[in-house]
Formats: C-alpha cells, structure tokens, sequence
C-alpha cells in the first residue's frame, strides 16, 4: 500500500515514479488491467505493422506482450530513468527489437507525422494534475504532431470528469473523432482500482471534422452510440462509473439499511429512463434458500407511493417479496414501454450484475409486479414556473383501480406536490358500484374526466377538515354562523374547494406565492374560486404581517400546508419563518376567540421539531396532535382556550366525539345537486388525536 500516491498530484511527479519503481523492482504493477484485459480493444485500433509510440511505458509487461503477439515497431518512452535502465535489462536477450528510451512526452525528438499510433496506459491520468492541466496539454499537442493522417491516440484512463473533459476538448478543437470504451468490469483482484477502464480513442483526420464526432461504446466490441456534446459524453461516464462502484460493492456484501440506487438513461436521448434500488433482506430474516434474488417492477405512476418511494415502505416490500436481494425497479414520466416482457428484456442484462455475493450460477431471476402490468400514466400538461421550475401534470391509475391526477414539479419529481381523483363525467359517484381493479389504460380520454371535490388524497388535508369539529360547526347553536378560513399554500386547490364546497357558510382565503400555481390548479384540478373562494397572490410571511398590522379582520380557522424549498434544513414542510414564535404570536393574535391553528409539519429532524413544537406549545395553550399513518406528516391543532386536561397520553376529550358527529353531518346536507358527497369520516379521524 505504500507504494500508491498519497495525492493525485503525485502521479505527474517524476521523483514519486522514481521511488516508486525502486520500490517496485521485478514486479509488473499493471495498474489499469493486463494484456489479456486490453487486448482486444488494443488490437482493434493498432495494426501489428504499426510504427507505435508508448508514452509512460513504465515497467508494465503490455509492451512486452505486444511484442511477442507481432507488434515489432513499439518505441517505448518513459521520463524515469530508472525504469527505462531496468526494463532495457530485462528484455536485451530476449526481445532486442524493443527500444526503451528516456524521453519527456510533452518534448519529443521524433519527426512529425512518424507514427500510426501512440498508446498511453495511465499517463494521461498522470500528468492531468500537474500545472493545472499544462503539461497534459503539452503532451496531446506532442501527441498530434507525431502521429499521421488517420493515426490514432490510443489512452488507457480511469476518465476521471477532469481529465477526460481536458483530453476530449482538446481533441474536439482540432476537428479528431474520438470514441471511448468503457471496458467491462473483471472480478476485484488486490491491485484493482474500484472504477472502471475506459479507452480513449481519438483519430487524426486529414481535414478537422465541421461537427464533433463523439461516440461510446460499451466493451471492446459494443455498437458504438453518437453524442451531440461533450457533456453528454461526460454524463455517459458518470453512469458507467456509478453503475461500476454500486455493481462492486453489491457483489462483495449485503447491507439491509443501505438503499443503493441507480438511476439508467436511454442510450439516445440520455434522459433518465430506470432508476433502480437495491433492497436486501434483513439480517436473521428466514428467507427460503432458492430466494436469493429478484427483480419488483413498480407501476408507472406509483413510484411515490409510500411502498415505493420510502425506504420503510421498500423494507416492507422486499419484506413481503421475501429474498436475499430484491432490486425495485421505478420508470421515468416521458418514456414509452411496450409491454412487461420488453422491460424485463431489457433490464436482464444490466440487473444481472447486481446479483447477491455467491449466488449460484445460472440461477432464474423472477420479475416481479402488480397483477404482471406496467401500471398506467399519462402527463397531460407541461409547464415551468420561475419560482418552481418545471412541473408536470400527469393523470395515473391508483393501487385501488381508480384515477388520480396529480401535479409533480420536477426539481422534486419524487414528491407529488397535489393530487386528486378523477371521476366521469357521465358517473355521479365512483363508489356506486365497484369495478375491477384495472392497471389499463382507461376506456375514456382526459377531457371527460373531473376532478372529484369530494374526495381529499392528502391525509393531512382530511385532519385539517375533521379539525374543524373544534369549532363547532354543525352544532344546532352554530346554525348559519360564517366560517372564515386564511389557508396559506395552494397546491391542486383541493383543499380550499373542499371547504367551500362542503362546510356551510365557509369563505376561504388563499395565500400562494407562485402565480403559475392557480392558473394550473384552475384549469386541471376543478379549483373555481368565487366570492366565496379567493386567491391571493403573494408571501404568506408578508400576507399574515400586513393582515396583523391592519387590524379588524379575524379568522376562524389558519391553516399552513406550505412547503420549503430550502433542503437543507431537516423540515420541508413549512418554511422555519412560518413557526418563529414572533410570527405564531402575529398568528394568534388573528384568530376570533374560538378560533383554530391548523399546521401541518413535515420534520424529520428530531431536535428541530421539538423545538418547534415548544415554540408552538408557548404560544397555543391547547395543542393536539395527530400523526399520519406511514408519512412524516403531522398535523397540530391549537386553539386559544386553555388546557382542559392534564392527560397527555392520548385521547380525543368527550365533547369532540359529539362535535365530530355534528361536523359530519353538516359536511354531508352541504351537498349540491349530484355531484359526489364528501368522502370523509371525521370521528375515525379524530380517533388519533392526542394532546401534544
């Protein structure tokens, strides 16, 4: 181990390669793979009647292996003189036609246009650190002169993002054609590195190319796929890269707790197309002996679901799958697939080789899914917001067979920011009589489906309405008294329409910062506001201060559903200004006498939440809680009143089972017409509460 560079820089430095190969003495140190790796591209590219010049040759055997299958014009050079004086030794009797001389790379004594090739096996990655870069560009310029009219620069690299971008500009500028191999992984030896060789091929051309010819191949004989930039090529890289490291830590261990994943992009377009994770079984678990892998394809359009998109819920699944390994497969919104078999297709040569340590060969790996399908979606608008980027709006068949529109902004597109269930147009309600489950495209196009307002997707949303029991509505002395909500954030609008579809004498303000938001919740998720239903524009921090330095407006209820765009903090639902205690007294100080704070807090920072539930604690005297069923998701009712009980354990007081009662009532006689009735059950709901 002492005999591996302590920094990059130390590649390029010729006092570390003169230790190093003192140290080293006899033994060949073939840090980027043997002859018997490379041989196959190597013959592919350099004819054995070749004039060939080695840059860096090192004390590596490749030059010799050369020399016996036939390459008898190998000119091999080396700034070391140690090394050049050993390896002349080393082959004067044996091979006295192979030349071993001590040259600078970035200075050569030889002709222009004198060789037909030049092979280097690690200098590049060498000499790319020093001098910012300097002198590797010195040598390719060397490089260039020597070789000929169709002669070929032939480079062993780890392509390192630097390095590589350096080579391949280069190269590009001159007008060459460049290709790199990306070499298939061999089984972990002691010297190995953990990332994969590449193979750099760039060709000289007579007359420099008008545009970039960039390629990539997969192996030494992969068909080889045209990239429009260098970018894309570097990106190719990284997946090749990241796929090479997570393949070769999977193949050496299992770790239940890990969640790797990975994500595969289509060849041609580069755009994400698989993204895979690995979830292995937990240690001790009794998994039956023949089940040591398989592979679970997620319906397209469920991946956020909580089975799916969390590392509790993947637990559960593999869990239930019961196998060593199973690797979760999710597909990517603007791909098309055909049919299950064309993914397994596919997927099989790729997910081979994340295969568990010691499974025995020619073991059958099942694909897994729900009911065999490909699930459904469709995304029916795009769109791009300045505050929030680009969005999409897709309609999905949910795990209950019916469909759910949701809006997912794409810098996020594991969260699905708003959701609704859709229902036909020529269907009062969708539970009059049950259907088979079906993952098919559905018989109707979107235009003859509507959003049900009835029916709230968020749990948080449901708390938040069955919190409104603490307000008394629906109680015989609350008859025709007005309900006035402010809701900060507005999402697909479920919400609000909820509440002023269903709860008598309701008038709702909305608070939402993003004008795109309202214009999308309008025209895809059924949001109508009216003189009952208002939006407006703006900071929610902003709306509430000016409201509380007014004065002479009060509201029933508050309610925050607002997310956070900043991820570094452990909450990202709401932004931490919103639970300052100075901003929760401007909010207090809002609410009528038997008014309601509704927050729902998304935190999974432990000591942050605390934190805010102190804060909150302090300015609310009576806090209750009610956490959602397999989501971070929390949702905190406060009311000015004061604390009427002690108990903090749990449960909901005996006045709200009444009220919970009266609220369903009344949520139901605010039915218009025949549109769908709430679907909600507010006594079920409150079975959770507790007293924070």
């Amino acid at each position: 181990m002492s005999l591996l560079p302590r920094s990059a820089e130390e590649f390029s430095s010729a006092e570390y390669w003169e230790r190093f190969f003192k140290k080293r003495g006899e033994k060949a140190f073939e840090w980027y793979g043997d002859y018997n790796k490379l041989c196959g591209v190597l013959h592919k590219y350099i004819k054995p009647k070749d004039k060939v010049l080695v840059v860096g040759c090192g004390n590596s055997e490749l030059s010799e292996q050369m020399f016996d299958v036939g390459y008898k014009h190998l000119t091999n050079i080396d700034i070391s003189e140690t090394v050049v004086t050993h390896m002349n030794q080393r082959n004067a009797e044996r091979r006295p036609g192979l030349s071993f001389q001590q040259v600078d790379a970035t200075q050569t004594p030889y002709e222009d246009a004198s060789y037909q090739a030049t092979l280097d096996k690690g200098t590049l990655d060498a000499m790319a650190s020093e001098e910012e870069g300097a002198l590797a560009r010195r040598m390719l310029t060397e490089v260039g002169r020597v070789l000929s009219v169709g002669g070929r620069y032939v480079c062993v690299t780890l392509a390192q993002e630097s390095v590589i971008r350096l080579a391949v500009e280069h190269f590009v500028q001159l007008g060459w054609a460049v290709r790199l191999h990306c070499l298939q992984d061999t089984e972990s030896e002691e010297d190995s590195f953990a990332l994969p060789v590449f193979v750099l091929i760039c060709t000289k051309f007579r007359q420099p190319m008008p545009t970039p010819i960039l390629e990539m191949c997969l192996g030494e004989d992969g068909a080889p796929t045209r990239l429009r930039q260098v970018a894309e090529l570097l990106s190719a890289v990284r997946e090749r890269q990241a796929y090479s490291v997570l393949r070769k830590r999977l193949r050496t261990s299992t770790d239940a707790t890990s969640n790797l994943s990975l994500t595969l992009c289509h060849v041609k377009t580069r755009l994400p197309r698989y993204t895979l994770t690995v979830q292995d079984s937990l240690p001790g678990a009794k998994v039956p002996r023949a089940n040591h892998f398989a592979i679970f394809i997620v319906p397209q359009g469920r991946e956020t679901d909580w089975l799916y998109g969390s590392g509790e819920g993947r637990s559960q699944l593999a869990a239930s799958a019961n196998f060593r390994r199973l690797v979760i497969v999710a597909m990517h919104r603007d791909q098309e697939y055909t049919d299950m078999q064309a993914v397994q297709s596919e997927l099989s040569p790729m997910v081979m080789d994340l295969a568990p340590p010691d499974m025995p060969a020619n073991q059958q790996v099942p694909f897994l899914s729900v009911g065999g399908e490909l699930g459904w979606r469709e995304v029916i608008s795009r769109g791009k917001s300045e505050l929030s980027g680009e969005f999409s709006v897709e309609d999905v068949r949910g795990e209950d067979g019916e469909l759910y529109r949701r809006l997912v902004f794409l810098s996020n597109s594991g969260l699905v920011q708003s959701e609704s269930r859709l229902v036909s147009l020529n269907t009062t309600s969708s539970h009059k009589k049950k259907k088979k489950k079906s993952t098919a495209p559905p018989s109707t196009s979107s235009t003859s489906l509507s959003v049900d307002s009835g029916f709230l997707c968020c749990a948080h949303h449901e708390v938040m309405v069955a919190g409104l029991a603490m307000l008394g509505v629906g109680a015989s002395q609350n008859k025709d008294v007005p309900v006035s909500v402010l809701l900060v954030g507005l999402g697909g609008g479920g919400l609000p329409q909820f509440l002023r579809d269903f709860v008598p004498g309701a008038t709702v303000e909305v608070v939402e910062l993003d004008p795109v938001v309202p214009e999308v919740a309008k025209e895809w998720f059924g949001f109508r506001p009216d003189d009952r239903l208002i939006v407006t524009l703006g900071d929610g921090l902003e709306r509430i201060s000016a409201l509380e330095k007014e004065g002479g407006r009060l509201f029933d209820v508050i309610m925050f559903d607002v997310d956070s765009k900043d991820t570094t903090v452990g909450m990202s639902c709401p932004p931490p200004g919103f639970v300052e205690t100075s901003f929760l007294r401007k909010v207090c100080s809002l609410l009528t006498p038997r008014g309601v704070f509704m927050l729902n807090l998304v935190c999974r920072d432990s000591a942050l939440k605390r934190s805010v539930m102190e804060d909150v604690r302090a300015v609310f005297p009576r806090v209750f809680s009610r956490g959602i069923e397999g989501e971070v998701n929390e949702v905190l009712l406060c009311s000015r009143g004061e604390q009427k009980t002690t108990d903090t354990a749990s449960a909901v007081p005996p006045s709200l089972t009444q009220a919970a009662k009266n609220l369903q009532s009344a949520l139901s006689s605010s039915r218009m017409g025949k549109k769908p009735g709430p679907h909600i059950d507010i006594t079920e709901l409150l079975k959770g509460l507790k007293v924070a």
